[in-house]
């Protein structure tokens, strides 16, 4: 069993993981996954959480939230992002991390049901990082060419 990450339970992360085979079973080209993964990051980031994990989480949400970007087109921009060499900011996590958790997705039967609550928890968790939208805008902006959305 491997340790989850700091801001993170044992049984939080397992049920990241449970979710996780639902999302990686997802066939076409939206890649759900994506979602999953920046939610989760976002809303267990603490100050000790590497800053390019929490820079790539918020960029992720931003993409989705705010540009209607699908999972993979978020992934191609975190690819393009990552190739870029530079020193990522430290954020400083909201008090609340937004209204909804993984356990909420993870309650819903496996279908359209769960993708759309898992769009809520990921829109929830940008939310709640309300301060940061502009910084989060200013790095996206580091993107070579914008990715059009979907």
């Amino acid at each position: 069993m491997r340790d989850p990450e700091p801001g993170a339970s044992a049984q939080c992360l397992a049920i990241k993981d449970e979710l996780s085979f639902h999302t990686l079973g997802h066939g076409g080209t939206y890649f759900i996954h994506q979602l999953l993964v920046d939610a989760y990051a976002a809303q267990h980031a603490t100050t000790a959480s590497k800053p390019i994990t929490t820079a790539f989480a918020l960029i992720g949400l931003f993409l989705f939230a705010e540009r209607g970007f699908s999972g993979k087109e978020v992934q191609r921009a975190h690819m393009a992002l990552a190739r870029r060499s530079r020193t990522w900011p430290r954020f400083q996590p909201p008090e609340s991390r937004g209204t909804l958790t993984v356990a909420d997705v993870l309650a819903v039967p496996p279908g359209e049901g769960r993708d759309a609550m898992l769009e809520r928890w990921a829109k929830s968790v940008w939310l709640a990082w309300s301060k940061d939208h502009g910084r989060v805008a200013g790095l996206a902006a580091l993107l070579p060419r914008a990715p059009s959305p979907r």
